[in-house]
């Protein structure tokens, strides 16, 4: 059996593994120690859970060599400033023996308070792209001596949005570096991006990109709507205690709230929700509450969902279907972590039919139906989504017609017709000037005389 030993680490190093308890590498971790120690630029494909953050660090902290200069040697690229915490919170823990910098940067928060941090030298630098762009654009971070770069959830980024700054950033960085990325899929524009700025890449993969890993069950269930599904799911939730860390997955912030809201009502205090309108603070105590025990599951999106690095998930429920069928990818990797068992529920409505289609397609495996419990009741309620609407250019008529919203019933007074003669007003106005001036005149001439 494999042993970190094997990887001759600095004893540094070595003894802040020892003493976290970790005597294994993970297959990931394994696979790509020796690929990164050879400084070529590396392609990794692993889902969440697989040790990325190690696989990547533990050669990078062998290779370190130490310098004196107060900018950055290894700069590493997240999606979210949540998991910017995660890692530099990772990176301590491996450097706790070393004399290293570590400094996170991401959006949300004082750049000026950043900057002075950046000013005072940083080893190694985890940030967010859209902050990394804006402090390099400054001219504050300078990547003179940055010779490694990690890009992780490399395909999130993309999803997210970051491309332009991404390429940005890269066009910035000086050409002789190594360049290591992790994606837990591989799509076209992945490719993209690696043929236009990664040198002859060698890939490391667990899988084939899309496919399942195998200690998650996954499960689908068919439901007519929105309200049914939350029938469903505290149905689940009050019949099975096994489903005890679970995680669930809403497309947006207002479908999260008002699933959390319903929730309450069965549940009170039992789920926490995550979205970008909590504060950062309020996000990581609830991560926080759940890590330790005091929440039996966390309602949440893609986008938030970057950051939970969380143990022990036992159920990931997508109560919507992803819009990304990557996206399925990324939450059902939440659980089944480590060697572990995990499970995974999906519920679909009809205008979500593609989405799981989308699903089945990039993993190449249909997703096995469940049956669909006969004690769950059957909602006759529609939300805003799911009733019928009139055309837009109807209600536009309509608005005209009947005077709504920025279309108003003109006054008796403003519906006279303007046919462009002078106003009685101003030509009285105009009569008193000239009379006025007149007298005047005389007046004067008068005085003169």
């Amino acid at each position: 059996m494999a042993t970190f030993e094997q990887f001759q680490l600095p004893k540094s190093v070595q003894k802040a593994i020892d003493e976290l308890g970790f005597t294994t590498p993970t297959p990931i971790q394994e696979k790509s120690f020796a690929v990164i120690m050879s400084g070529r630029d590396m392609m990794g494909i692993a889902q969440t859970g697989t040790g990325k953050t190690f696989a990547y660090l533990l050669p990078l902290l062998k290779l370190y060599k130490f310098t004196t200069t107060h900018t950055p040697k290894i700069v590493i690229l997240v999606p979210t400033r949540e998991l910017v915490v995660q890692v530099v919170e990772e990176v301590e823990k491996l450097t706790k023996y070393m004399s290293l910098r570590t400094l996170g940067i991401y959006g949300g928060v004082n750049i000026n308070t950043q900057k002075t941090s950046v000013y005072t030298g940083t080893d190694i630098l985890v940030g967010t792209p859209g902050r990394v762009m804006d402090l390099a654009l400054d001219n504050v971070i300078r990547f003179d001596e940055m010779n490694k770069l990690v890009i992780d959830e490399f395909d999130e980024m993309l999803n997210l949005g970051f491309r332009s700054q991404l390429t940005a950033i890269l066009a910035m960085m000086k050409p002789k570096r190594q360049n290591i990325l992790f994606s837990a899929t591989m799509t076209d524009e992945v490719d993209a991006i690696l043929n236009d700025y990664f040198d002859f890449p060698e890939e490391v993969s667990l899988a084939a990109s899309g496919t399942p890993l195998e200690n998650i069950t996954q499960l689908t269930y068919q439901v007519p709507n929105f309200n049914t599904k939350i029938n469903l799911l505290k149905f689940l939730l009050a019949q099975n205690e096994g489903m005890s860390r679970v995680l669930i997955f809403v497309n947006n912030k207002k479908i999260a709230d008002m699933l959390h809201e319903s929730i309450e009502e069965d549940f009170e205090g039992h789920f926490g929700v995550i979205h970008s309108n909590k504060s950062q603070n309020y996000r990581l105590s609830t991560m926080a509450t759940f890590q330790e025990g005091g929440l039996r599951g966390i309602i949440t999106s893609d986008i938030m969902a970057r950051g939970l690095d969380i143990s022990d998930i036992t159920h990931v429920i997508n109560f919507e279907m992803p819009e990304l069928p990557e996206l399925y990818m990324h939450r059902i990797g939440r659980t089944g972590r480590a060697d572990a068992t995990g499970t995974a529920i999906s519920f679909y409505t009809p205008r979500e039919e593609e989405m799981k289609l989308a699903v089945e397609i990039l993993m190449n495996k249909e997703l096995e139906i469940a049956e669909f419990p006969h004690e769950v009741a059957i909602s006759l309620k529609l939300i805003g989504p799911e009733k019928d609407k009139q055309p837009i250019k109807f209600l536009m008529k309509k608005q005209k017609l009947e005077g709504d919203g920025a279309f108003h019933e003109k006054t008796k007074k403003n519906k006279k017709v303007n046919l462009g003669g002078p106003s009685k007003t101003k030509k009285k106005t105009h009569g008193s000037v000239n009379r006025n001036m007149l007298k005047n005149q005389a007046k004067k001439r008068k005085d003169k005389k």
